[in-house]
């Protein structure tokens, strides 16, 4: 099983709930996932594939 982490801080996402994993907004080919925590905060995360950042 591969360990999901979140894209800005690295948090573990396996033992949490109300996470969110998409596609980059700009180039599609990149997974973003993101903690309920990062999400609330509206923490910045970057594309590691095209470099773009999102709230």
């Amino acid at each position: 099983m591969e360990e999901k982490n979140c894209t800005t801080c690295g948090a573990n996402l396996d033992s949490e709930d109300n996470y969110v994993v998409f596609s980059c907004p700009n180039c599609g080919e990149e997974e973003i996932k993101r903690c309920s925590k990062c999400r609330k905060l509206s923490n910045k995360y970057e594309c590691t594939n095209c470099g773009f950042l999102g709230p």
